[in-house]
Order: C-alpha cells, then structure tokens, then sequence
C-alpha cells in the first residue's frame, strides 16, 4: 500500500486581473435629450472606459437628485417649486424619473452590446442626496442623522441594484459606481443654505461625514469613485472613506500633499483637465505636458503616471454645446496617448 499523496497546491490564477480604470472618461452628464444618441457618442469618444450619460436637459427627473431619487429603495420622493422633497408615496414625478432611468438602460442594451471593459455610473453621493432632498417639514434632509442613514441604506441598496442591472445588460462591463459629492465642502464649512435661503445649516465634523460616506462606499460592489469639482474638494476624507479612486477639477485643487497621499496610498486620480464649458481648447499635447509638470512636482515616477491616472473633463458637460461636449471627450481620450511611457 503506497504513501497517501500530498494533494496539490492550489495556485492562483495566471492571467493578470484587468484593471477597472481606463485611461480617459467623462464625468457624466451631457447636452441633448437622445439617449441613444448619447451612449453612442460616449462609446464612440470615449471607448476605453465609457460612461452612462445623464441627459439632464430632459428636465425633472432627469438632473442629479431626481435621477439619484428614482434608484432608491423604499422611499418616495416628489417635486414640488422647491425641489425634490421626501414624500410617503410616489407620485407622477418619481415615476417621470423611474421612466428616464430605464430609457438609459434600454438604450445602453441597444447600443453597447459585445463592450468589454471597465465602464462607469454615476449618482448623488449620501451627503449631496440628503442636502437635496427637503423632509416634509421644509428642512433639508442632511440636518436629519436619522433621515441621512434611512437615505443613504436605500442608496447603497438601489446602486448596488442598478450595478447589477447594467451588467446584467452588458455582460462585459466591469462596473464602477461614481459618487457625486458636489455639496460636501458646503456641509463640512457650514456654508449650505436651509431650505429658507435666509441662512445656513451648521458645520457638519468632518469624522462624520467621513463614516457616513464610508458606510455608504463600503456597502457598494466594485470599485467606487468619489467626484467633486467644487473648490476646496476633501480629498482626503474621499480617500479615508474607502474611495478607490477620486476625481476633480485639478485647476482648483491647491492641496498638492492630499494628491501626493492619495497616490501613494493607491488610490487611482480621475482628474479634470478641460473645462465642462465651451472654452477654447489648447492641443491635447499641451494638457499631458501640463498634468505631467504636476506629477513631477510630486515627486513620482514619470512611468507611473499613465497608469495612476484617468483623464476626464472638469466637471459634467450638461451645459455646453453638443460639439465641444464632443471635442471634449476627444480632446481627453487624446491627450491620454501622450502620458504612455516612450
């Protein structure tokens, strides 16, 4: 009778993991009204690491509260002349937003079939969500520690859905979920108006609005970017939160240190390096050169620089013309080229 064998070990897998970022994307929104019509352009321009467009331009229910409101779970939500404001059961207005969302899809499912890659959506982050959202008292929600958890677990809930969704229509796509955090430099100053516009909510400390925005990240599938592209974005908190990647506008981040620890410790830069508007564009060359004077300020590696970061415009491109939201996209996808080592 021989010796009993040793089994054998199990080894990992070879084949290197792709990464879930690419070299050039888009923020999110764009011009026009026709979805297909966007995922088109988006896919066309932007081929590497496309994005799900938001078409805001269709009115309510399509701009960033309303989109975000029609993915959350359990809580209804209606418009009213002043906003978006959390009601007991949905309305018209909530079912507008819900009748968007899946004409996206629909157009995705048409449009985007046999993509493989990494490929990103988007919505309101918790802290942006609960400032544009009023209870039925008038207030804003992000007042309310109670109304902000109810809010962001649906959140978390409904984007984890939404995830699956997309790849449930796209087999190939590496999903990326994309917080829009706009509103959180005015939560952690104290400088967000109430509801009234007669004043301001108070400073909200910053160890909090770095767990809740943790819970929310850590509650997501995949990868999870944190966008800002207000002045004076946190992204250190972003990054302490959990983000794998964080992006901004790079023409108003003046913290150089918060960009040198988000590298070091990791962290992928989706960085805006066009504006969001019409304004004259130089060569994509001169943008690389540029983004590549900072990086070596910081001190890194050149060779590490195209692979640390993904160029995109500033901010989302709603509000400019269909051909510079074009040109944008391509001016981004270009200038990508020139950060390849030689």
């Amino acid at each position: 009778m021989g010796l009993p064998t040793e089994p054998e070990p199990e080894h990992d897998d070879p084949r290197p993991v792709p990464a879930p970022w690419g070299p050039a994307s888009g923020v999110g929104s764009l011009p026009g009204t026709d979805p297909i019509e966007a995922v088109r352009l988006v896919l066309g321009e932007l081929p590497d690491f496309p994005h799900l467009p938001e078409l805001p331009g269709r009115g309510a229910g399509a701009d960033l509260i309303g989109r975000t409101a029609a993915l959350l779970v359990d809580v209804a939500v209606d418009l009213t002349p002043a906003g978006w404001r959390l009601v007991a059961r949905p309305g018209i207005d909530l079912r507008r937003a819900h009748d968007l969302l899946e004409r996206d899809l629909d157009a995705l499912t048409d449009v985007a079939d046999g993509y493989t890659g990494p490929f990103k959506i988007q919505a309101a982050g918790p802290w942006t969500l609960a400032a544009g959202l009023e209870r039925s008292r008038g207030d804003r929600a992000v007042v309310d520690p109670g109304a902000r958890r109810d809010l962001a677990q649906s959140l978390a809930e409904g984007l984890a859905a939404h995830a699956a969704a997309v790849e449930a229509r796209v087999p190939g796509a590496r999903v990326v979920v994309q917080l829009d955090e706009p509103s959180v430099p005015a939560v952690l100053e104290g400088s967000l108006p109430t509801a009234s516009s007669f004043g301001t909510l108070p400073v909200v400390e910053a160890t909090v609005v770095e767990q809740e925005l943790a819970a929310t990240v850590a509650a997501l599938p995949g990868p999870v970017v944190v966008h800002c592209c207000a002045g004076r974005a946190p992204l250190g908190l972003f990054r302490a939160a959990g983000a794998g990647g964080v992006s901004f506008d790079s023409g108003l981040v003046q913290d150089l240190d918060a960009i040198g620890a988000a590298v070091e410790a990791g962290t992928h830069l989706l960085v805006g390096v066009i504006p969001g508007t019409d304004s004259p564009l130089g060569t994509p060359k001169a943008t690389a050169s540029r983004l590549q004077a900072l990086w070596n300020e910081l001190g890194f590696p050149a060779e590490q620089l195209h692979t640390a970061v993904t160029l995109t415009p500033s901010c989302g491109l709603a509000g400019a013309t269909p051909a510079y939201a074009r040109a944008a996209m391509a001016h981004v996808r270009e200038a990508a080229k020139y950060l390849l080592p030689e």
